[in-house]
């Protein structure tokens, strides 16, 4: 296969006689195969332009995480492009989202009244309503909804077509919408699954949320572009996870690091499930991995866990650590694993091995930059390189270290601290089982050193523990002044735990 196929026909051309191997799987729901998906595509793709949706027109889909997100994701960017939205998000942000994206139709659950439909009809945008035949296979949906135009005749969309579009977190500005092409999302798939070493024999649970990067590519395409299956989850539940693990039977599955630290403490509650689990690997992405954690579940699980990193702006994947017999470096996100990936000066030098500077790459699974936002495209886009806005070093095997976000990384009275290295230090406390470091406003040194943490069950530590560890492994001025401890740290849509705002969110701000 080459990159220049799109993503619609890589992730659903098959080897011989896998017509009917399942493809989209979900609970107590029967699968749904790589030909019955085929099938849905082309039913999907020809109701639309009879609609008067065709390639180019904009559709947001505002669905819960499950069998019918991925496979309208999937049939709707073979026709037109797909716009992801949190069911979650409320009347404002819908708002700004859909005006933004220039949506021609949203697409919504057959009895969904909530707040995108609300916004929908005040905007004039046309609502959709996808429906679930009783009795159906997991993924199989039909569409209702009067004609938003003329029908046109458009077919299947192409190479250099957007099939996605997503907005960045915009954390410290205004969101920024990221098109990424079918040509860019093909790449990105077929990078996962060479790293993973995917066949039609893997299947992926998927557990992360389907209007985010990483369960979109990473758990979905990547799955199905290989030929292999993706179990869907209704999202993130740890209580249920061994129960999903059990009927799944997956080879993998792939999270952010918080899910990952709510499985562990359930795994010695679910002794036979684990012991049924038969996972060939984890894949952990979106966050930094403490290296504690990795350890945690190579040993609870008896698989390698492979650490990863991916960015909305490169479809995802951008580096990996590597299977058996490959490296895993527990601390670093691996070597390129796709697109060339290299460490900057701010004056545009490339630094060598062991020298820090700002995480930059390139390749065919790279946006070709921000939608309307030209400032941001000259800053991010400059040297030849998409500025990743990541701090970074790689090593002599070209294995990466994250530093830390640039814009998180903390300034106390000209001292620069990542908060990556404290949170490293911190969780190797005994009764640490989660942290998060970050900067507080400070009056005369302008920000200082804070983090929030979470016990492990059963264990107790004070503050005055906690910083008395610290002041054991860093140099004073990177000893956190205040330790809050926390039952649960806020963390964001995705699962991420999130530093900037952290302060005020607090009340430390």
């Amino acid at each position: 296969m080459t990159n220049s196929e799109n993503a619609t026909d890589l992730a659903l051309r098959l080897a011989p006689g896998a017509e009917d191997a399942p493809a989209i799987a979900a609970p107590e729901r029967a699968a749904l195969s790589h030909g019955g998906l085929r099938r849905l595509i082309r039913d999907t793709a020809a109701r639309l332009n009879a609609l008067g949706i065709g390639r180019g027109d904009r559709v947001a889909i505002v669905l819960p995480n499950g069998p019918e997100m991925a496979t309208a994701f999937i049939a709707v960017a073979a026709a037109a492009s797909t716009a992801p939205l949190n069911p979650a998000y409320r009347a404002d942000e819908l708002d700004f989202y859909l005006s933004d994206i220039g949506v021609k139709a949203i697409l919504v659950g057959k009895g969904e009244q909530g707040p995108s439909v609300e916004v929908a009809r005040r905007l004039g945008i046309p609502v959709l309503r996808l429906v679930v035949p009783s009795g159906a296979s997991a993924g199989v949906f039909t569409i209702e909804g009067d004609p938003v135009g003329p029908p046109v005749a458009s077919g299947l969309a192409g190479d250099g077509d957007i099939a996605l579009l997503l907005h960045t977190s915009g954390t410290t500005s205004r969101p920024k919408l990221v098109p990424l092409s079918h040509a860019n999302l093909a790449a990105s798939a077929a990078h996962i699954g060479a790293t993973l070493g995917l066949t039609t024999s893997d299947r992926c649970l998927n557990i992360m949320p389907l209007f985010h990067i990483h369960g979109l590519i990473a758990a979905v395409l990547s799955s199905l572009a290989a030929g292999g299956s993706v179990f869907c989850t209704p999202g993130f539940n740890a209580l249920r996870f061994f129960q999903w693990l059990s009927e799944a039977t997956p080879s993998w599955y792939t999270a952010v690091p918080t899910m990952h630290q709510a499985i562990l403490p359930r795994a010695a509650r679910n002794p036979e499930q684990l012991a049924e689990a038969k996972l060939r690997f984890i894949r952990s992405s979106s966050a930094s991995l403490p290296a504690q954690v990795m350890a945690e579940l190579e040993a609870t699980f008896g698989c390698p866990v492979i650490e990863s990193y991916g960015m909305t702006e490169a479809a995802h994947q951008m580096a990996s650590n590597r299977l058996p017999p490959g490296q895993r470096k527990p601390g670093s996100v691996g070597a390129s694993a796709g697109p060339e990936v290299a460490v900057m000066a701010p004056d545009g030098r490339l630094l060598n091995a062991g020298e820090i500077g700002e995480i930059v790459i390139r390749g065919p699974n790279v946006t070709v930059g921000y939608e309307k936002n030209p400032d941001a495209n000259a800053s991010a886009f400059a040297h030849g390189w998409f500025h990743t806005g990541d701090q970074g070093v790689l090593d002599e095997d070209s294995y990466l270290r994250v530093t830390g976000r640039l814009k998180e990384i903390i300034n106390r009275g000209g001292e620069k601290i990542s908060p990556l290295e404290v949170d490293g230090v911190l969780m190797d406390h005994p009764a640490v089982a989660q942290v998060v470091t970050f900067a507080m406003p400070h009056d005369k040194l302008g920000e200082e050193v804070a983090a929030a943490v979470v016990l492990r069950e059963g264990q107790s530590a004070s503050e005055a523990d906690i910083r008395g560890f610290a002041a054991t492994r860093l140099a004073d001025f990177k000893v956190p002044r205040k330790v809050l401890i926390l039952d649960e740290i806020p963390k964001g849509a995705t699962g991420k735990l999130q530093r900037i705002g952290l302060a005020a969110k607090l009340g430390l701000g």
